[in-house]
């Protein structure tokens, strides 16, 4: 235990470091807001208007899928260096990590989280959710009075359902 009195020390002093200067820089700091200081800034382009919807769960996926490959390389780029010394255990781990990431990275393509643009518009539309099913986090309200499935047999998109 007493060879990490230093580290949680220092974690100590650096947790009271930025408390303290969070609540100093709070109590010193001018407040002049203006209508300049409180607009948004776009790399100085001034907004005309709103964006028009929010970004698509997609952009999000397609940056984690980055974030996933950068992890891999940085698993991959120690073994490299010392997959003499691990032989065959190493080499199976890697095979297994490599394999996982590669089976969830084909769900992902499968799933259609990479379709964009032309070939999203020729991929068939996804069985809409009965009435009370959740799909993706939303629960579908709005459809009292039909058949559960009367606007999966006409093949109404999701919009068209929520909408009508």
């Amino acid at each position: 235990m007493s060879h990490y009195l230093p580290i949680l020390v220092m974690l100590v002093l650096a947790a009271l470091f930025a408390g303290l200067s969070f609540f100093v820089s709070g109590l010193l700091a001018p407040r002049r807001p203006t209508a300049a200081k409180s607009a948004p800034y776009e790399c100085g382009i001034v907004p005309s208007r709103e964006p028009p919807e929010r970004f698509s769960v997609q952009f999000y996926l397609v940056a984690m899928i980055f974030i996933m490959f950068d992890i891999e390389i940085i698993f991959l780029f120690p073994w490299a260096v010392i997959s003499r010394e691990l032989a065959a255990f190493g080499l199976l781990a890697v095979l297994l990590f490599v394999g996982l990431f590669f089976l969830s990275f084909l769900y992902e393509i499968a799933e259609g989280g990479l379709d964009w643009g032309p070939i999203r518009r020729l991929r068939p539309p996804a069985r809409p959710a009965a009435v009370g099913e959740v799909s993706f986090g939303v629960r579908r309200v709005g459809l009292e009075g039909r058949e559960p499935h009367e606007a999966a047999e006409r093949g109404a998109t999701l919009e068209e359902v929520g909408t009508s």
